[in-house]
């Protein structure tokens, strides 16, 4: 017995047991980060109003001053407080990529569940102008669109769909191929139900971790690519957002002056957004890929040495 205590052997790996969608995503660290980080913006892009009324682009005689107790962020070369420009900028920035993340998700959605489900004709038709969007240049096709449709919040959304659809469509296309192979699709099939509920009821919830997968992914594009936009001047400069916030320091020459507080709140969130999703969109997949979960080492205890060395 005493040589066996003195050996120590490793203790065998024990796989967790298999959870649920839900309760792996509330108790994976890198989704609880992610959602805390994306709590705190939502909650700050609703609370704007409250925390900073009145307009947040008034100009006032306050101009080029440093972070402060007054004014913690500082206030641009115009006299509007950066802090307050940053809060009401989450507004339009959140907005703005959540829509763009649920509409492309959606188009990705009916476009790869009719093409995987029907097939033959109407999977080459949709392919091909799937494949049509995928080789057209994103930049200079989003900067052509934005140049020569009117100015406005909805044509920056309107732009950023037609642009960024066909990418999900063709990874849900994919999935939905596999699944349509299945026996439980085929006796759905035989069973006469109709194709759209076969797509929606049979198919699409199997599909559940690559849809929240590609809807984080959509929504990271949406918030970047309107920063993108705005800074190049191709948004609606009268609006307050992460993106005008940037394009509006670069005006007045924030950069050159060196006045870092200026442009590096809005830029800061921009990242923070997109490192909270990204976060969420890896633990999606650490909990719904078994290979990508953690094997927990139980801890090496008098019984359980006792237990390895009686084997």
């Amino acid at each position: 017995m005493t040589t066996a205590l003195l050996k120590q052997p490793t203790p065998t790996p024990v796989r967790k047991p298999n959870r649920s969608f839900v309760h792996g995503l509330i108790t994976n660290k890198k989704a609880l980060t992610g959602m805390a980080v994306m709590i705190i913006f939502i909650a700050l892009a609703l609370l704007a109003p409250i925390l900073f009324p009145g307009d947040p682009s008034r100009i006032t005689a306050m101009a080029s001053l440093e972070p402060s107790a007054e004014h913690w962020l500082g206030t641009t070369a115009k006299g509007q407080d950066v802090l307050a420009l940053t809060v009401h900028g989450s507004r339009s920035s959140l907005f703005v990529g959540l829509t763009v993340g649920l509409a492309s998700t959606f188009i990705g959605i009916l476009v790869g569940l009719a093409s995987a489900y029907f097939g033959k004709f109407i999977d080459e038709a949709l392919s091909l102008v799937t494949n049509v969007f995928l080789l057209l240049p994103g930049l200079p096709l989003l900067v052509i669109l934005a140049a020569f449709l009117p100015p406005g919040l909805g044509t920056v959304i309107l732009v950023l769909v037609v642009t960024g659809w066909a990418g999900s469509a063709r990874v849900l296309r994919s999935q939905a191929l596999s699944i349509r192979s299945k026996d439980f699709v085929a006796a759905a099939v035989v069973s006469g139900e109709r194709a759209g509920r076969i797509m929606f009821r049979e198919i699409l919830p199997n599909m559940a971790s690559i849809v929240m997968g590609t809807l984080l992914a959509c929504v990271i594009y949406g918030i970047g690519a309107q920063a993108g936009l705005e800074f190049l001047g191709l948004g609606d400069v009268s609006t307050v957002s992460w993106g005008n916030n940037l394009f509006w320091a670069g005006n007045e020459g924030a950069l050159l002056t060196g006045s870092w507080w200026v442009f590096v709140p809005s830029g800061v969130c921009i990242a923070l957004v997109a490192f909270a999703l990204a976060l969420i969109n890896y633990a999606v997949d650490e909990v719904t890929n078994p290979r990508l979960r953690k094997i927990k080492t139980p801890k090496s205890t008098p019984a359980n040495t006792e237990r390895s060395a009686a084997k």
